[in-house]
């Protein structure tokens, strides 16, 4: 796995009209992240983080919320007791780009 490449990058804001990436280009991307996150139908990257509490859930979720508003890259987030789960696409084409993994990069990096 070689997240720090990816984690050290920026996103790059999205401005729509550009295809989704498929096929070929989503499984080279996917080899530079986690194998945890998720490649769901193409479409969206998904990970569930584990912690021993709500507290520390809790921070990590603030973590990837900064880095977001950073970034200008918002996924969306599910928390709950001892659970974190992060759903990342590109909104704005409906589909996935290459900054959708350096987010799911940093969201590693956040923990």
């Amino acid at each position: 796995m070689n997240d720090t490449t990816l984690a050290a990058r920026d996103c790059i804001p999205c401005k729509g009209g550009v295809p989704p990436l498929a096929g070929e280009a989503l499984h080279v991307l996917k080899a530079q992240i986690d194998e945890q996150w998720g490649l769901i139908n193409e479409h969206h990257l998904e990970k569930e983080y584990r912690f021993a509490n709500f507290v520390e859930a809790l921070a990590f979720t603030n973590r990837v919320g900064d880095v977001a508003e950073t970034q200008n890259h918002h996924p969306d987030i599910h928390l709950a007791w001892g659970l974190v789960r992060v759903t990342i696409w590109t909104h704005k084409i409906d589909g996935l780009t290459e900054s959708d993994f350096v987010f799911a990069a940093k969201c590693d990096a956040a923990l």
